[in-house]
């Protein structure tokens, strides 16, 4: 059996192989179908933090994962009309830059997922749940009802976002953009849980009352992993949104959480690269048996349940002789 830090080496080659393939058979679609499955992979990256190294089940992450992409159309938006965002008591005026957007979607989404944390972390197990739930329906519902930026019809972006001295509507570069984002994602990730605070965190979600009893306080360290699981998450949001120039409520439905929990558990939870194979085996699985069947979410429902009663690791349990879960 491969080892898994074995095949993290290949992944960097694999993914630069698609888009060659794409521009190869001049196929432009290839390219932004892996882009699709980057930014996915993003996202996977932001829930795993809480749900694989933290024990946290969030199925609120649509949430964040929204608010990201409605920062980068909204921003996008104000720019091309040259509307003020605010006028009182601050005039903040619209903007198509990356660098302006990225960073107001990590702290907006930080922010939001700091609110949700405060008040979902006081309870646990099923409650988190429904609690994570019903926060990110919430603004799935205000999203429907704002008619300044589309309400259930959505905002279409004229154009993506810029970024300097890059043509950012040329697929390979928008594909490179996303890969970067991706590989620092994995490299905050592993920092993070290889740190002591991220001893700290595994630990708790083995015992929290162990924990606890030596004097560490559980609810900041969640809180902590929340916060920055809900800011990559927001990230991707807006990738996700400058890729298809277009941001709906859809975004924020539990639909939504739901399918970037699926690419944890497909993967491998508490697996770096996890979430990554888990978005590509869904996104595969979707453009082929999408071809021949409108019901091909029953066959990936079928392949999670085989894959929880016989093979509890993922995908990358498949590379690896450790189960570590």
């Amino acid at each position: 059996m491969i080892k898994e830090r074995f095949f993290n080496k290949w992944v960097f080659l694999l993914l630069l192989s698609i888009p060659a393939i794409g521009i190869i058979f001049n196929e432009p679609y290839y390219i932004t179908l892996a882009t699709k499955v980057i930014i996915l992979g993003i996202a996977g990256v932001g829930l795993n933090l809480a749900l694989g190294y933290g024990g946290l089940i969030s199925f609120g992450h649509a949430a964040f994962f929204g608010i990201g992409g409605y920062v980068a159309a909204i921003m996008s938006y104000h720019a091309l009309n040259e509307e003020l965002l605010f006028e009182i008591p601050l005039a903040i005026s619209g903007s198509s830059e990356m660098l302006i957007i990225w960073p107001l979607a990590i702290v907006i989404s930080a922010f939001f997922s700091l609110l949700i944390g405060l008040l979902s972390l006081r309870t646990s197990g099923v409650y988190f749940i429904m609690i994570t739930l019903a926060f990110a329906q919430m603004l799935y519902y205000f999203s429907i009802s704002w008619p300044s930026y589309g309400g259930e019809d959505g905002l279409s972006m004229h154009m993506r976002n810029t970024l300097p001295f890059i043509n950012t509507m040329n697929p390979l570069n928008f594909f490179l953009i996303c890969l970067a984002w991706f590989f620092i994602a994995i490299f905050i990730t592993s920092k993070l849980i290889n740190s002591p605070y991220g001893m700290a965190l595994q630990a708790t979600k083995q015992n929290e009352e162990r924990v606890k009893s030596v004097g560490i306080e559980t609810f900041k360290v969640k809180l902590i992993v929340f916060v920055f699981s809900g800011a990559i998450t927001g990230l991707a949001g807006s990738l996700y949104a400058d890729l298809n120039r277009f941001v709906s409520p859809s975004m924020l439905n539990w639909h939504t959480s739901g399918e970037i929990m699926v690419f944890v558990i497909l993967g491998g939870i508490a697996r770096l690269y996890g979430p990554l194979l888990g978005a590509s085996f869904f996104i595969i699985l979707e453009q082929t048996l999408g071809l021949y069947t409108e019901n091909w979410q029953f066959w990936l429902g079928l392949i999670l349940i085989l894959e929880i009663i016989f093979a509890r690791s993922g995908i990358m349990g498949l590379f690896d002789k450790k189960n570590k879960l």
